[in-house]
Formats: C-alpha cells, structure tokens, sequence
C-alpha cells in the first residue's frame, strides 16, 4: 500500500471509529467501508490497536490544529484566546458530524492506564493543557498550570454535554464560567459577548 493509500486508510477509519465507536468497529468493516482488504491493513499495522492508534494520531493533529487555529483567528490575545476555546467549541458543536470527542469515547472504552490507547487519548488533553498553560502566562495570569486546567475541564465538560444533549448550548454556558474565571483573576477578556 502506497503512502497516500495507507493515510486514506488512516483517514477514512477515523471516520469510521468516531461514527461507531472502536469495539464496535470490527477489521471486517474497516476493509468493507475503506474498500482495503484485510491483508493489505494487516501489511502496515499489526493489529487494530495499532490502526486505532494511528486514527488518534491523526485526530490529534487535525484537531490541535483546528482549535488553535480558530482561537487565534477569533482573538488576537492570548487573554482573548482563552475564551475564543469556548466560541470554536460551539461552533464545532453546531456542525452536523458532531459526535463528541474520539479521545473521550477511547479512554471509556480502553480505560487501563497503561493502555497505549488510554495514553494517546491521555497525551491529548495534556497537550492541550500545555498550549492552555502557554496563553495563561502569556496573559499574566495567577497560577497559569492551575486556571489552564480549569479551562479544560470546562472545556471537556462542555463537549460531554453537548454529545449528550445534542446542544451547542453548553459551550455558552462553558464560555461564561470562563469569563467569570478570568474575572475572579482580575483579567476582564474582551470579544464577543463578554
């Protein structure tokens, strides 16, 4: 399988695991939906947990590079990206395809520690917390690791609820506690609807 075919491969089973889930997506219907026998997948990872760690590589990147993307672009500060998290979240939220988070439903599903797929689902949220960490000091705030990951948890909250309620709603809601975060640390972030 060339290159290309094995990131189509990649590609097209990260749709497949977020739509159905990783247990419930068997390498039958991976071959049968990507249109790639088992023979060929079984060439370049050699077993599922290695497809699916793959499948969150990507997502990984795909989705970093999304959020951070967008937060610069809806906020020129770093003060202002902090919230801007909340705006990109209900935009996602609002978009038909919207099925929660892969990284979430991953460690639900894989939930030992030492599972290399509930440590890649793990990595995630600390390199979101990272870049979270970054803006936090670059605003000036107090605490930057300990208001970074408030902001997640806001933020992992936000997309639980919205999977389950089927709501952008809850990025709103996320957005306001976040607001009156960033006030309590005599921050006043300005943009849209602060």
């Amino acid at each position: 399988m060339r290159p290309n075919k094995r990131s189509e491969l990649i590609r097209n089973s990260l749709n497949l695991f977020y739509r159905n889930g990783f247990h419930a997506t068997g390498m039958d219907m991976v071959a049968a939906e990507t249109g790639v026998s088992k023979t060929s997948i079984y060439k370049h990872f050699r077993s599922k947990e290695d497809l699916i760690l793959a499948v969150l590589r990507l997502r990984d990147e795909d989705f970093r590079n999304w959020l951070y993307r967008r937060m610069e672009e809806l906020a020129d500060t770093p003060l202002g990206q902090l919230i801007a998290i909340y705006d990109a979240l209900e935009e996602w939220f609002a978009r038909r395809e919207f099925q929660g988070c892969m990284f979430i439903k991953a460690s639900a599903e894989f939930q030992k520690k030492e599972d290399p797929i509930n440590a890649q689902s793990a990595e995630h949220k600390r390199l979101l917390l990272d870049h979270f960490t970054v803006l936090a000091t670059a605003a000036g705030l107090e605490d930057p690791p300990g208001i970074a990951r408030q902001l997640l948890i806001l933020k992992e909250g936000a997309i639980v609820l919205a999977a389950m309620t089927h709501d952008k709603a809850p990025a709103r809601d996320a957005r306001a506690a976040a607001v009156e975060l960033l006030k309590a640390q005599g921050k006043q972030p300005v943009g849209r609807g602060t």
